[in-house]
């Protein structure tokens, strides 16, 4: 009598559970926490070439500074820097009384820039989280305000200056720009999403009031979006040329104005005009150096909260 084993019959077997090892490979842009995207050839190819885009100008004011006229003027230009950085600079201070000019361009800019801060925050604040009638209207009025072009109150803002005994005057040329549109929207957005009203609400329950809010509640918040708007401001404020040519005279005029003076002749000097050119953007860079890791951290703080 022979008798048969049972067969052995396979269990079923479920599908396998994905692993965490890494995005499916149709999933290209699809991340887990804490991994990033890798970046190939072209990556580097076009980051090396948006930068060197982007210092070739300043490199090449370097060069032309270093040079006379006659060698920036061959062809093909030198693209090497030569040796007569120094007198150029030395000879574009004289000739522009760029001392003066500097320590004007910096009282006008630094003005400027601490009024915008101080004003479009507070501005930015009432408008994002405070309930008032004609809210929408005045916000909506603001916004309109960078429709208009500058120069169509160029004349009336001239006459009143005039009539205010500053023309020629630093005070012609800080009084009219303390605050601006952009500021007033541009805090007012981020104020939007960085500021909880819970974080208000619970400082009127400890009986803060009005300014003690502003100051140790809304001022921290919007410190990231007002290092953004300082150096914007900072910038447009010392590269402003149009109104200050307008309004200042050359016996007291900012920096872009007195450069304006060195290219004012029949036959300028170029590299003394680049010398000039190369004076007026290293404070900029100083600037930045100095508070680059704050903007930088700005912008990125504006990006996490939007």
């Amino acid at each position: 009598m022979t008798t048969t084993s049972p067969t052995k019959t396979a269990p079923d077997l479920a599908p396998a559970p994905p692993t965490a090892s890494g995005p499916k490979k149709g999933s290209r842009f699809k991340l887990g926490a804490g991994q990033q995207l890798r970046g190939g050839p072209f990556t580097y190819v076009a980051l090396i070439v948006v930068g060197l885009g982007s210092i070739f100008p300043l490199y090449w004011t370097l060069v032309a500074a270093s040079h006379d006229q006659q060698r920036v003027l061959d062809s093909p230009p030198p693209l090497i820097p030569g040796g007569r950085l120094f007198s150029n600079l030395q000879a574009a201070w004289d000739q522009a009384h760029l001392g003066k000019a500097i320590v004007n361009s910096v009282i006008v800019a630094g003005c400027i820039t601490a009024a915008t801060l101080f004003f479009c925050t507070l501005a930015g604040y009432a408008f994002a989280k405070m309930r008032f009638r004609g809210r929408g209207a005045l916000m909506t009025a603001v916004i309109a305000t960078l429709t208009i072009p500058p120069q169509l109150s160029v004349v009336p803002l001239f006459m009143m200056m005039a009539d205010i005994g500053w023309g020629g005057k630093l005070e012609s040329v800080i009084f009219p720009t303390l605050v601006g549109a952009f500021g007033v929207f541009f805090m007012r957005q981020y104020l939007l999403e960085a500021l909880p009203y819970e974080l208000i609400e619970a400082a009127k329950v400890d009986g803060a009031n009005n300014i003690r809010i502003v100051w140790n509640v809304v001022l921290p918040a919007a410190r990231p979006a007002m290092m953004v708007l300082g150096m914007l401001t900072f910038v447009q404020a010392w590269n402003d040329f149009f109104w200050p040519f307008l309004a200042l005279n050359q016996e007291n005029p900012t920096l872009q104005v007195a450069l304006g003076q060195l290219s004012a002749s029949y036959t300028p000097d170029q590299s003394i005009v680049m010398a000039g050119a190369l004076i007026s953007t290293l404070p900029l860079l100083l600037v930045f150096v100095i508070f680059g890791k704050q903007i930088v951290g700005g912008i990125m703080a504006g990006a996490v909260k939007g």
